[in-house]
């Protein structure tokens, strides 16, 4: 992409499908004339301006808003014209066409996808941490997620993460000062109170990354499977968390053959939870596919919701059907897993159960406790004002700062200090941070990162 970042471009901005309008953006540099003969007049910068979009043949497309920002007052950094149209996809695609057209002479191609934003990234408009966050805004599936990524994108995260920069800037500063003058009289380490100053840096540093580690989950929440054997009330258990009728509930064992995915939230959190087929032995081809389908769901999951009949607990067969997934949910899944025992039908039946929730799937009995219990291992801990949107690649690239750092300070505090190995482990720890934010990064990052943008940002 980095390649081809001259070309002008064009491409519809707005989401496939009909609205009230649409909007085609053309980003490059010198637009002025190329504006001119598109449009036959010029036009003020950022000045809307009423007037009709015609083909080659001088015939009318339609008529809308034209307004044209030069740059630098841009969001690409670049000359950029926004046409907005009424948003039929034919009125849009022939407004495209003539678009790319008359700017053809002038190299004018279709926008990749988020090539856009590339650019504004590029063109020192926004940086790396920012531009994920325009994205994360679109794709914010709650309230919370969009409030989160608006304070990434005004740069909250970016302020913290320079920050963390400066300061390991400033330690660097006296390591390597003190590297070039190795037989001065004044110690620069001991002087500046460079262990203070590295202690201070992993405080800030570990408050840092519980605030990523909340605004990722904000971003991506957690994938939780519901298992259990059949007429368990797996179904009835997802109905009562999204609040609607999504799934097929009969008395008749194995009606789940496939998984049925809803995704709802906990106090803003997104949490995809996930229906599947009841587990047991069967004879069933279309069955026994579903329950291969189910213990995949189950072995990639973040949370596993297991499900007990207790209408049935004193069923010795039941246990022991019971005890046999148990046994092998311990053998699939990552100690990290947590597995949450749930006893569901306790509006019918007043048994006991050694561990667990007890709950009504069809009364709503117990389900606040166990939203409680979702967000505690999903590892939330309040909804803060001050958390903005993170990624799973700010959270390992801080943890990869938080190891360099641990090995710097095995260096600053032995015996003799180890200066050479210090400057490099606070040096690997800059590249770390300055990775966030873009500073040091790679091409094929950025081409995996703005890839998944949709065309027209």
């Amino acid at each position: 992409m980095l390649a081809r970042q001259s070309d002008p471009i064009a491409a519809i901005a707005t989401a496939p499908g009909r609205g009230a309008v649409g909007i085609v953006r053309l980003s490059g540099k010198n637009l002025q004339p190329l504006v001119t003969s598109l449009l036959g007049r010029e036009l003020r910068p950022r000045e809307a301006s009423y007037l009709p979009f015609r083909d080659q043949n001088g015939q009318s497309i339609d008529q809308g808003l034209a307004i044209f920002f030069p740059a630098p007052h841009s969001y690409t950094g670049e000359d950029v014209l926004e046409l907005q149209a009424h948003g039929g996809p034919v009125v849009l695609q022939l407004l495209l066409a003539r678009c790319l057209e008359v700017g053809a002479e002038r190299g004018v191609r279709l926008a990749q996808p988020g090539e856009f934003t590339e650019r504004a990234f590029l063109n020192d408009k926004m940086d790396l941490a920012q531009a994920e966050a325009v994205a994360d805004l679109i794709d914010a599936s709650t309230e919370a997620a969009a409030r989160s990524a608006s304070r990434s994108l005004s740069g909250a995260f970016s302020d913290e993460i320079h920050q963390l920069r400066d300061a390991l800037i400033h330690l660097r500063m006296l390591v390597e000062a003190t590297l070039d003058f190795p037989d001065e009289e004044i110690d620069f380490l001991r002087k500046a109170d460079a262990h203070g100053q590295l202690s201070n840096l992993q405080t800030n540093l570990a408050a840092v990354m519980r605030r990523t580690a909340q605004g990722a989950l904000l971003r991506d929440g957690i994938k939780v499977v519901i298992a259990g054997q059949p007429n368990a009330g797996k179904s009835s258990l997802l109905n009562a968390l999204a609040g609607a009728e999504l799934a097929i509930v009969t008395p008749i064992a194995g009606t789940t053959r496939d998984k049925v995915t809803q995704t709802i939230q906990i106090d803003g959190v997104p949490l995809h939870v996930i229906d599947t087929a009841g587990l047991r032995h069967s004879d069933d081809v279309v069955e026994r596919i579903g329950i291969e389908r189910a213990w995949a769901e189950i072995e990639a999951a973040d949370a596993v919701l297991f499900l007990h009949d207790l209408s049935r607990s004193h069923e010795a067969e039941y246990q022991a059907a019971d005890v046999a997934i148990a046994v092998e949910l311990q053998q699939k899944l990552p100690v990290r897993v947590p597995v949450i025992d749930l006893w569901n039908k306790a509006d019918v039946s007043n048994a006991a159960a050694e561990n667990g929730l007890h709950l009504s799937a069809k009364t709503g009995l117990g389900l606040e406790p166990l939203r409680r219990k979702l967000l505690e291992v999903a590892g939330w801990q309040s909804a803060q004002e001050s958390i903005y949107t993170a990624r799973e690649r700010h959270v390992q690239a801080l943890r990869g700062v938080e190891e360099h750092l641990i090995h710097a300070s095995s260096h600053l505090t032995a015996e003799s200090y180890q200066l050479d190995l210090l400057a490099e482990e606070l040096r690997l720890a800059q590249n770390e941070l300055s990775a966030v934010t873009g500073e040091f990064t790679t091409e094929d990052l950025l081409g995996t990162i703005f890839s998944s943008f949709c065309i027209g940002k």
